[in-house]
């Protein structure tokens, strides 16, 4: 028999494991992968660069189009950077707001994951688990912004409306009667924070469910337990942040290590893996919508308690009140000037980071004085940790490597940029 010899494979961008936008050339050796090379750009966003020919304003709605996961997460990177070099001054109710709706984009983020991951593996139930709350979850962005996904809710100087009082509802029709009309809305008789409430209440026990499912099924664990091993030394080389880090051991959290907002009030743990396999990182997800669904009730209880302004009284910045706009000459002037010209930021640089559902996601963003950005660069996490990907790789079989890419929770908008 002749031998076998290394042969290479294309491993996507067709494939659904490969997430659509992703091809992998993998060097084999029979089923062993030798070396896996990302070849990246087939999606091409442009985004860093059609900034710079926007105002700072009109490039809010990109942010959502980066990890169209983790929509807002990356609106509040690009804000804050902008609200740095203005020295604006953000009220606290929209501290709070924001820090509320992070945490709910990384549940948002953790439950696709978790759904899709499972998938990829041979696992069919959870992703229909998973997918009854995030339903919930789109619900609450449709009810502040008006959208699903791409919310553009996040604006310089704090958010675009302060929270409704009252959920949007379902109706009687001909697929659904009036009795299974009245039991969806069971929950959504209040206000948006009644459902949050709700929902903070439920959402433990929805865990519990796709930890029976998984954490200590046999078939997960044998996927899982001792692929793609990153030692707490080759993750900080690497540059991973996130749940990619803190699963290899590292309790780097810059909620807690560098606090923005009001996470220096908020009252949380930063769940740390010890293996560095893809199953610690898989506990330390699951673990971390634990810890976010803690810190949503804790804004839901101070947000009841203290009304107040969502936005910041500078009409250089932000739009004055409709009611004001249109009986006041100087305010309509102001409205005018920002919608057409927008704001002029002061000369400088500087970086903002979040922590992002995926890592550390940044904006570094350099201003000539001008009302366009002079340079925008985006350090988004997914792209560090695929660099990882061929050494997460080695050594690993072909269905492997579908666990990986699945570990590192990719999304391709914000590595394309």
């Amino acid at each position: 028999m002749a031998d076998i010899k290394n042969y290479t494979l294309n491993f996507g961008p067709q494939h659904p494991a490969a997430h659509g936008v992703l091809r992998l050339v993998l060097e084999l050796d029979g089923e062993v992968v030798q070396r896996a090379d990302p070849h990246i750009g087939l999606l091409h966003r442009g985004t860093e660069k059609l900034a710079e020919q926007k105002t700072f304003l009109q490039s809010v709605p990109y942010m959502d189009r980066l990890d169209y996961v983790s929509m807002m997460a990356n609106e509040h990177a690009y804000v804050m950077a902008i609200e740095k070099l203005l020295g604006v001054e953000v009220p606290l109710r929209a501290q709070y707001i924001r820090v509320m709706f992070d945490e709910i984009t990384r549940v948002l983020n953790h439950l696709l994951w978790i759904g899709a991951h499972g998938l990829d593996v041979g696992a069919m139930a959870v992703f229909l688990y998973a997918f009854r709350e995030r339903e919930d979850l789109m619900d609450c962005y449709e009810a502040v912004s008006g959208a699903r996904m791409h919310a553009a809710y996040y604006r310089p100087g704090g958010v675009y409306r302060d929270l409704p009082d009252q959920m949007p509802q379902y109706i009687a029709n001909r697929k659904r009667s009036d009795g299974a009309a009245q039991r969806l809305n069971e929950n959504r008789q209040g206000s948006l924070l009644d459902f949050i409430e709700d929902f903070t209440r439920r959402f433990p026990g929805c865990i519990d469910e796709y930890e029976t499912l998984l954490t200590d099924n046999r078939i997960w664990k044998q996927r899982l337990v001792g692929i793609g091993v990153v030692t707490p030394e080759r993750a900080k080389q690497m540059g991973f942040t996130g749940p990619m880090l803190r699963g290899s051991g590292i309790a780097w959290d810059l909620r807690k290590h560098q606090p923005y907002e009001v996470y220096d009030r908020m009252d949380f743990d930063i769940p740390v893996g010890k293996e560095g396999d893809c199953y610690d990182r898989y506990l330390v997800r699951v673990e971390e919508m634990r810890q976010s669904n803690r810190i949503i009730a804790q804004c839901v209880k101070w947000l009841r308690e203290n009304p107040g302004s969502v936005m910041t009284d500078n009409h250089k910045v932000a739009p004055p009140a409709r009611l004001n706009m249109k009986s006041n000459m100087e305010e309509l002037i102001h409205h005018f000037k920002l919608f057409t010209e927008g704001f002029h930021v002061p000369e400088g640089e500087c970086y903002a980071a979040v922590e992002h559902p995926k890592g550390e996601f940044g904006i570094y963003l350099v201003s000539d004085g001008a009302n366009k950005p002079y340079r925008l660069k985006i350090r988004a996490p997914g792209f560090a940790h695929l660099q990882g990907l061929d050494e997460m790789s080695r050594g690993h079989m072909i269905a492997d490597v579908v666990t990986i890419i699945g570990t590192q929770d990719i999304v391709f908008g914000e590595i394309d940029r």
